[in-house]
Parts: C-alpha cells; structure tokens; sequence
C-alpha cells in the first residue's frame, strides 16, 4: 500500500469516526449555537442552553439526544425558516425580475419617445407647408397623440373614435385655408357644420381608414406587449412572496434549523432530502410551469410579427406623410367638396382678418425633422429581439425552481456528510419525488393538500394575457382587430404591406429617422 493510499484511507476513517461520534453520543457544548442564534436572528442569548438538555418540549425537532434549544427557540427558527425561503426565492428570481422590469421600462420610454417625435413631425408639417392652419391645427395634433400614448399604456380609449376626431377636426381648417381661401369669420355652428360633414363627403378619401387600419395594427400588439411584461413582473412578485403552508413551515424548519438544537450549526441538507421538501413546498408553484412556457412563446410570437405596418416605428413616424397626402386630396378636390359643403351648411359669412401665424419652437425643429439615423442595433425591433433572446433562457424558470434552489442554495456538497431531517448521514435514503401537485403523494417529507388560490388565480391572468397575446398576432393572411379597448368595431385587415396601407410611399417619402423603418414605405 503506497503513503498517499494510506494517508486516504486514514482520512475517510477518521471522517467515518468523526461522523459515527456525533450520531452516538452528540455534543457537548451549545456554544457555537447560541452564537450563530444571538447573530443570525438577533435574539437575545439569556436563557438559551449552555449545553443540551434532555426532554425539551419541542414540537418538530424531537430527538432522543438531549438538545441545544428550548420551545422559544423553534419558535423563533420556524419564523427564521419561512423568512429564508423568502429570501432564497427573491434572490433566484431578481435576475429574471430585472430583466422584464427593465425591458418594460425601456420600451415604454422609447413608445413615449415616438410619440414625441411623430407629434414633432406633425406640428412641423404644418408650420413648414401650412402655416396659415398651424396654430389651429396644433391641438387636434395634441390631443390625437395624447390618446394615442393613453390607448398604448392601457387607457380605455377608442383608436377609430380619436382618429375619426382629428380628421374631423383638420376638415374645418383646410377647407377654411385651402379650398376657401382669403380669411374667415365663420361662425363656431357653421365650423361644426362642416367638421360633422366630414364623414359624409370624405374630402380626404381612404386615408382616415388607412390611418385607422395602420393604428390599429400597430398599437394593439405594442399595448399587449406592455400589458404582457407587467402581467410578468405580478407573476414573480407574487411568488416571490407566496405564504407557505403550515406543512411546509415545519418542513422547512426541520431542514434548516433542527440541526443546530442537535449542535450541528453547520450541517447542510443532503440533496435527496431537500428536493423533497422544496418540491414538496413549491408544488404549487411548480404548476405555473407550463403556462409561464407558453406566457414567453407567445410574447416571442408577437415580437416577431410586429413588422411592417405593423411596426409602431413605422406607423408614427410615418403618421405625418398621411396627413399632408389628407390635405393635398382635399384641395385638388376642393370645388367639388366646395360645391357640397355650401348644399349641407350654407355658404359662411367672410370678413377679412389675418389668420394667426405659425410661431413652432426651432428647437422642436432641430430635434424632430433633423434627427441623425443611429445605427440599426438602435430600433425598437432589436430591443425587442435582445429581450426575447434573454428571456427564452427563462422558460422552464417554475418547473426548475426546487431543484435550482437546492443546487445553489441549500444542499451540502457531494461526498459530504448531510443532514436528512434526523441526523447526519453519508447519503439520503428515502425516494425522491417529482414537481409538481400530482408527484407529491409519495413525498416522505411535506405532504401537500389541495389547489392554492393565489397561484390559481396567477395562472387564470396569465392564460388570458396568452389569448390576448395569441389573438393580436398578426397572421400572414388576415387578422381579427378588435378596435379599442371597450368593444368597438370588428374589421378584418389584411397582413400584407399594400398600396392600401399607404406602403406604396407618399408624395414626400420618407423622413430620416432616430429608429429605422422596416419592410413598408419604400
């Protein structure tokens, strides 16, 4: 027999011994265990043990040995117990918490940013090409992209009813500076005369419908989206603060912290023994699984539909082109639209005034049409391709939860010693279940009883958030859009980039833009 042979058998003997000593005859001071209870759960140390005592009153750490704590202390440990599983649970998912949180955020400011910029586009439009009705023109513009950002973070508002109200509100104002040119004095009656018209005479043909179509296929999957993520962050907020069952308290305490009234502070659960009773505790939790699956399917599927017109990015920033090709039609139309106005309202009684004058900020200038293109990395769609990408590694996050809990977390290593919920051992004996509910019947360790109405009623939100998500998905032939968020009108439109949709480009094209503009517009 070689030294090093000897040297390692002599090891594991002296380990055996040490092990086989601390069964038979236990500790003899609870020093190390007062200690570890005055600085972990900052208790006071009077009254506590100075060495085991026999035949404590213990509710859930009994042993035949004589024991370093007293019923106060179980007490405390089962609090303690509970308080840690919390912990441990907050830690595994804070990764996952930041990264739907962060995303949220970011996306929700860049929706805000569009906003801004295709309001800026707007308001620019008219000042530059239309400076009679620039003023006039710049509540209706507001206010359209209020509601727009309103309907996007979940407001009860209605896409075609704030749509139809600005090309409403625009028909008073070109017919005003464009078709009847030479300043009005028109009545505030004769004004809505001709802003009630509107929808009779079309003055500015399909456009409105255009643009009714392009926002409500874009808004509608990017205000999902958002509704998504935050239903994602509710998810973990709530399991990471589930109230555990009073089973899986005593369990738990047994696991953790009986040890240390056997004098065994440091001892460390053995693998087998701590899957069951983290399965056992997390069952419930465990049956978000495969929802929480197809949750981060169907947030990809979305993701990767939202193109073309489609995309928010090109819709917005595109908004602009629509309505001065609104205003051209209505003026190359406008004796004929003349013609019908005067059979419905009249003709208006003129005086001549000075219209006011457009008085736009520069700086909005500077920042809205002369905006440098930022590399394509930048746009909405990669962010959300990069998100997506991080959160796919998440998708068996609840059908894993025990078993990362006990490898990372909780477990002694492999070949060590380890506590098995009566003492220290070189293995776990006992059979070793699965996750989830229906595994659960043969747990030696925690036994678990019916449904838990807060993990329930997680699962009914995310199965809706997934019809919602699936049922806004853009298919390639067609797509039910259900306009607005209180019902409204049902139109089918087709996914295909069309002439119709306004993809066949505009009299002015394109403008150069912070977010790049896909597939549409050429």
């Amino acid at each position: 027999m070689s030294a090093q042979t000897w040297r390692v058998g002599s090891q594991c003997l002296l380990l055996l011994a040490l092990v086989g000593s601390i069964r038979s005859e236990g500790v003899q001071s609870c020093e190390e265990v007062r200690k570890l209870f005055q600085g972990r759960l900052v208790g006071p140390v009077k009254g506590l043990p100075d060495s085991p005592r026999a035949g404590p009153d213990l509710q859930v750490c009994t042993a035949k040995k004589p024991s370093c704590c007293t019923r106060k202390m179980e007490e405390r440990y089962q609090v303690v117990a509970r308080q840690d599983m919390q912990q441990v649970l907050q830690t595994s998912s804070s990764t996952l918490k930041f990264l739907i949180s962060r995303n949220a955020a970011a996306f929700q400011e860049t929706l805000e940013t569009l906003i801004r910029q295709a309001e800026n586009y707007t308001s620019i439009l008219f000042c530059n090409t239309y400076r009679n009705m620039a003023l006039e023109a710049a509540a209706s513009t507001q206010e359209l992209f209020t509601d727009v950002g309103l309907y996007l973070f979940g407001a009860d508002v209605n896409p075609e009813e704030f749509v139809n109200r600005f090309f409403d509100s625009l028909f008073p104002l070109v017919y005003n500076h464009l078709i009847n040119p030479g300043v009005t004095d028109s009545s505030l009656e004769y004004s809505e005369c001709i802003r009630t018209a509107r929808r009779d005479i079309s003055p500015f043909g399909n456009i409105p419908k255009r643009v009714l179509g392009q926002m409500g296929r874009s808004l509608l999957p990017s205000r999902t989206f958002l509704q998504a993520l935050n239903l994602g962050i509710e998810v973990i907020n709530t399991t990471d603060h589930l109230h555990f069952s009073k089973e899986c308290g005593r369990a738990l305490l047994r696991m953790q912290y009986c040890p240390h009234c056997q004098g065994l502070a440091l001892t460390k659960p053995c693998m087998g023994y701590c899957l069951n009773v983290m399965r056992g505790c997390l069952a419930h939790v465990a049956e978000l699984n495969p929802h929480w699956h197809v949750y981060i399917r169907s947030l990809e599927e979305l993701s990767d539909a939202m193109h073309g017109t489609y995309d928010i990015e090109h819709v917005l920033l595109n908004f602009h082109l629509l309505v001065n090709d609104a205003v051209m039609q209505a003026h190359r139309d406008g004796q004929k639209l003349s013609e019908q106005v005067n059979k419905i309202c009249g003709r208006p009684v003129r005086t001549p005034t000075q219209s006011p004058r457009c008085s736009f900020d520069g700086s909005k200038e500077k920042h809205g049409m002369k905006i440098s293109i930022r590399n394509g990395e930048e746009t909405l769609a990669n962010r959300r391709k990069e998100f997506i990408n991080s959160l796919r590694l998440y998708r068996t996050f609840y059908g894993g939860l025990a078993d990362q809990l006990c490898a990372n977390e909780l477990d002694a290593a492999d070949g060590l010693p380890c506590w098995n919920g009566e003492d220290i051992v070189k293995s776990y004996t006992q059979r070793v279940v699965g996750n989830g509910i229906k595994a659960q019947s043969g747990n030696p360790e925690v036994k678990v009883k019916g449904t838990n109405p807060v993990i329930n009623q997680i699962i009914d939100k995310l199965r809706h958030v997934i019809q919602l998500l699936q049922g806004r998905s853009p298919k390639p032939t067609k797509w039910e859009l259900h306009m607005g968020s209180g019902g409204g009108t049902v139109e089918q439109v087709s996914g295909d980039c069309d002439d119709e949709d306004g993809c066949g480009g505009s009299g002015s094209g394109e403008v150069k833009r912070t977010l790049k503009i896909t597939d549409c517009w050429g």
